[in-house]
């Protein structure tokens, strides 16, 4: 399974999200500092849920980087976060 695939189902688990949409940047970055020239190391997340309800916009994003933690360990290397709640 891809991390693009992983990442979309363990966000869709934790949130049920109204919409999510995952973007991978890693060609963007090619050369860089935590790039891989296999890809997946860099995303843009445009995600809204209701879970987020509440949340400040660092609490948003700790708790997707909670559920992200192993992808984070494993070589994902940057995730440029947009959540929302509507």
């Amino acid at each position: 399974m891809s991390r693009h695939a992983r990442i979309t189902a363990a966000l869709q688990a934790a949130f049920s999200p109204k919409s999510l949409k995952l973007i991978d940047d890693s060609a963007k970055h090619h050369g860089h500092a935590g790039a891989s020239p296999a890809g997946e190391t860099h995303y843009t997340l445009h995600i809204t849920a209701e879970a987020f309800k509440g949340m400040s916009r660092v609490q948003a994003h700790q708790a997707i980087y909670s559920v992200l933690d192993s992808e984070f360990k494993s070589g994902l290397h940057a995730l440029a976060i947009h959540a929302t709640t509507e």
